[in-house]
Order: structure tokens, then C-alpha cells, then sequence
């Protein structure tokens, strides 16, 4: 009893045995239109295609940005000290690049009359995050408060307000008065500095949420504990991070005013005495080491806030950060 084969003569290759499966063959034999396989296939080639093109893309735009801000720099500096050295300004009043840079080496190496640079730098930094912890702190627990409970919003108010308009110098002034040469009075003026950037975005925020989120949320029996912890801050979070970066700056700025009213340390009063003996260079080398400061700091907090807020969405190409 013999076996007839299934396979047609047709499809029985020259040499006697049964062509390879081509599925893309069996499906053009028919003249059938691409399966869903073969277009989610070809979508996601196009989506990795266009995915690499932005990639490129966004790497010549960060390319092109850190050249345009070197040649910024070289421009601004080469003018500086161009001017000064053909004396079309005086350096003795403006300084000179080059004379910064001697300045910061001999900070550096030598160490500066207060002592190491080092140590100047950590005094003003321990009285600027202490500032910037506490100010913030305060900031964001009053904004989010008040912004919740009207009635004491309106209380406080006219207190609030009145206190703001209050230089900040002659608030560094009493604090010096009151705690004397010891970093509290530093820290505390830049508290107040940091303080009412803070409240105000965080109250802002609280009150900028989507009511309608909050109504749903009271339909689904949120108490005003969740309600606050799961919708209220989170929703306020972009407000109050966007205070930090400033608030930090802030706090820097605080802690070298206090200085400028009495210190035995730190780089306020390192400009300060810079500034005395009419050493233009020590003024720019001091406000350089602040500003690296300033930079560093800012760099730690955009990194907290996107690990804070990784639901928000990145960043188009058009945006240009700061």
C-alpha cells in the first residue's frame, strides 16, 4: 500500500525536494494585504528610526549650546581683559581676569588671611544650608497651611505681607544684634530670605490645584489627611520645587550679608575685606567661588526634583533650560 504525497508538483523544487517556508511569500501569493503583525513590524521600525533621529538630534543641540556658551565666555573674558590691558578701562577699578585667576591660585595655595579657602567656603555653606533647610521648611509647611485653611489664611494675612516688606538688611542688622557673631545670625537672615519664596509658591501651588480633582476625590470618601498627602502636595510639588532653585541662591546671599555685619569667618567677609583694601581681584575671586557654589547646589536639586516628579513629562526640543 503506497503513500501519495500532499505536496503539489508544482511546489516541488527542481531538485526534488519541498521549498523553504516564506511566510512572506504565502502571504503575497494571494495578493493579500500585510498582516497586524507586519504593521506593528513595520510601525516599530519607524518608531526606532524616529527615536534615533531625536536622539541625534537633541546631542547636536546640546553640542551646539556648550559651544555657544564657550564662546560666550571667551568673548566676554577676551573683551575684559583686552580693555584692561590697553587701559581703555582702568583695571585698578575693574579688576582683570587674569589677576581673578592669580587670586584664586594664591587662595588656594597659600590659603587666604582667614585661613584656607576650604574652610571659608564650608562656613558660608553650613550658614547658607541651615538658612535654606529651615527657611524651606517653614515655607512649605505655612504655604501649604494656609492654602488649605481659609480662615487662617485671612488671619495671618496683613502679618504676612507686612513682615515681606521688610528690608532684608535691616533684618541682618538685628540679627546680628541679637546672636552676635555666631552662625545662627547668618543662618537666620538667610531663613527670611528663603522663607517667603517658598511660602508664597507653595501657597500658590496648593491653591492652583484642579478642583475638580479634589471634588472627585471627595466623592471617592478621601479624608482631608489623604486628600492632602495624595492630591493636594503633589500637585503643589512643581510649584514648590521651582522655589528651591531659587531659594538656595537666596540663601547664599543671605548668609554673606550676615556676614558683612561681623564675622570671623567665611567668604562675606573674606569679600569684605577684599573690598576694604581696594583688591578689585579678591572681590571677583570671592563672588567666582560663590557662584561654583551656587551651580554645584543647583545641580543637587534638579536632580531631587526629577526623581521627585518622574510622572511629569520631559522636556520638548524647544525648551531651553537655565
Amino acid at each position: 500500500m503506497s503513500v501519495r504525497s500532499t505536496v503539489p508538483p508544482s511546489s516541488v523544487s527542481a531538485h526534488g525536494g519541498v521549498p523553504p517556508f516564506s511566510s512572506a511569500d504565502t502571504r503575497r501569493q494571494d495578493g493579500a494585504p500585510p498582516g497586524p503583525l507586519d504593521a506593528k513590524a513595520e510601525s516599530a521600525g519607524i518608531d526606532a528610526d524616529l527615536v534615533a533621529r531625536r536622539s541625534r538630534a537633541a546631542r547636536r543641540r546640546r553640542l551646539t549650546i556648550y559651544v555657544l556658551r564657550l564662546v560666550f565666555a571667551v568673548v566676554w573674558l577676551g573683551s575684559w581683559e583686552l580693555t584692561t590691558r590697553l587701559n581703555i578701562v582702568d583695571p585698578f577699578f575693574v579688576g582683570q581676569p587674569s589677576g581673578v585667576v592669580v587670586r584664586l591660585w594664591t587662595w588656594i595655595t597659600d590659603g587666604t588671611a582667614l585661613g584656607p579657602l576650604w574652610l571659608q567656603a564650608a562656613v558660608t555653606m553650613e550658614e547658607a544650608v541651615l538658612g535654606f533647610v529651615i527657611g524651606s521648611a517653614l515655607g512649605i509647611v505655612l504655604g501649604i497651611l494656609l492654602g488649605r485653611v481659609e480662615l487662617i489664611a485671612e488671619v495671618l494675612s496683613p502679618f504676612i505681607k507686612g513682615a515681606n516688606a521688610i528690608p532684608r538688611v535691616v533684618l541682618g542688622s538685628l540679627f546680628a544684634i541679637m546672636f552676635g557673631l555666631s552662625v545662627w545670625g547668618k543662618a537666620s537672615t538667610a531663613v527670611v530670605l528663603v522663607f517667603f519664596v517658598v511660602f508664597f509658591n507653595a501657597f500658590q501651588g496648593v491653591r492652583e490645584v484642579d478642583r475638580n480633582l479634589v471634588a472627585n476625590a471627595r466623592i471617592l470618601g478621601a479624608d482631608n489627611r489623604r486628600l492632602t498627602t495624595e492630591i493636594i502636595i503633589p500637585s503643589a510639588m512643581s510649584w514648590i520645587l521651582a522655589s528651591l532653585h531659587i531659594s538656595f541662591g537666596l540663601a547664599i546671599v543671605g548668609a554673606v550679608v550676615g556676614e558683612l555685619f561681623g564675622a570671623t569667618a567665611g567668604l562675606g567677609q573674606l569679600i569684605y575685606n577684599a573690598g576694604h583694601t581696594f583688591d578689585v581681584n579678591g572681590v571677583f575671586a570671592g563672588m567666582f567661588v560663590l557662584a561654583v557654589l551656587a551651580l554645584i547646589a543647583e545641580g543637587l536639586i534638579s536632580a531631587l526634583e526629577n526623581r521627585l516628579i518622574k510622572w511629569r513629562p520631559s522636556r520638548v526640543s524647544g525648551e531651553i533650560p537655565i
